[in-house]
């Protein structure tokens, strides 16, 4: 009778945390990939851009907005030819046809500089059956966040362009399924070796 009772009490034990984890989708991981950023969301970046008047703003006023490439890790300083790139992808492109500007910034060749902001915020949870997912024969995880692009063109400390643009809202849904479970991956790993 003893020997029954140690047997039944982890049997009894594993089958009462199979049927706890059987539905509990919150032991799966989530993960979160956000772009150091004054900003929270994409209305607090839009709002801060739209204080900005082309000619008339200075890099000190930029700076009290946050917008500093020395301070705000997520600003990419682009030189002259950065900008030519970015404006004139090829030679058939004809200036005359841009803004004004950017006219203005090519001009000015050297003695013009811009600022490229790139922000986002992306938050994936993993949703779902646990047994499918930890044992990888269904994945599902949901994505959602937002994204912010802006360009400033600064010549002699002035702004003389702006321009921003990006994904107010982001919601992705992605889904694996793999039949074979934890066992799909080890043919590809066997012949790529």
């Amino acid at each position: 009778m003893t020997i029954t009772r140690k047997r039944t009490r982890p049997t009894l034990i594993f089958g009462l945390g199979v049927v706890l984890l059987a539905g509990c989708s919150a032991l799966l991981p989530r993960g979160e990939t956000v772009a150091d950023s004054p900003w929270e969301n994409f209305e607090d970046a839009q709002e801060t851009f739209d204080r900005i008047v082309p000619h008339q703003t200075t890099v000190e006023e930029l700076r009290a907005l946050k917008l500093d490439p020395m301070q705000n890790p997520n600003i990419t300083l682009l030189n002259y030819s950065d900008v030519l790139r970015r404006f004139i992808p090829s030679p058939s492109t004809n200036t005359e046809d841009l803004d004004s500007g950017v006219q203005e910034c090519i001009r000015a060749k050297t003695a013009c500089k811009g600022y490229e902001v790139d922000q986002k915020s992306l938050k994936r949870r993993r949703y779902g059956n646990f047994w499918a997912d930890f044992l990888n024969f269904k994945r599902k995880v949901d994505i959602v966040g937002w994204r912010f692009n802006g360009v400033i063109l600064i010549k002699d400390d002035v702004v003389v362009y702006k321009l921003t643009g990006g994904q107010p809202v982001i919601h992705e849904h992605e889904e694996n399924k793999n039949p074979l479970g934890p066992l799909q991956g080890i043919g590809e790993s066997r012949i790529f070796r």
